[in-house]
């Protein structure tokens, strides 16, 4: 039995999740981000994150440049955020009109993100079409509000 590329894409958008984006910087490329749902902790011992992007994304040759990468997870008001750097804009366009500073890191932190997560990169593995990277966590900021979620195709809420 063969699951159609539909079948398996209509199953994964029925799984809920938050939103954030991937940040990263080098003095070679810059600053670089992208929107991603598909981020999950590995370990409490160290602690680790993972997160998968598409291998053919710019922003992977940046986190490996850098070794290096920051999590921003959404919150419920940063859908337009969440757009920005999902869009085939350039880097420059991506972080036009979003607050955010270097974090103890140097790392791109978000102003209102819910958490921000920076991470030195340990692992890459590559697995299909995407990259699974693996980072040790080296700096956590909490800030109170909503997550952003993702579901069925479209951003949702809590509430």
């Amino acid at each position: 039995m063969s699951v159609s590329d539909q079948d398996f894409k209509n199953a994964l958008k029925l799984w809920a999740s938050g939103v954030a984006v991937v940040t990263t910087k080098t003095d070679k490329l810059g600053v670089q981000g992208m929107t991603v749902t598909s981020f999950a902790s590995v370990s409490l011992e160290p602690h680790q994150i993972l997160v998968c992007i598409n291998k053919d994304a710019e922003t992977g040759e940046g986190i490996f440049a850098a070794s290096a990468f920051a999590v921003n997870i959404l919150n419920v008001n940063q859908e337009s955020v969440s757009n920005q750097f999902a869009g085939a804009a350039s880097q420059e366009e991506r972080f036009a009109n979003v607050s955010w500073k270097e974090g103890l890191t140097g790392l791109p932190i978000f102003d209102e993100s819910l958490v921000s997560i920076e991470c030195t990169l340990v692992d890459k593995i590559l697995a299909g079409t995407h990259w699974v990277i693996i980072g040790n966590i080296e700096q956590i900021n909490c800030r109170s509000g909503e997550p952003l979620l993702y579901f069925n195709s479209g951003y949702n809420s809590l509430t």
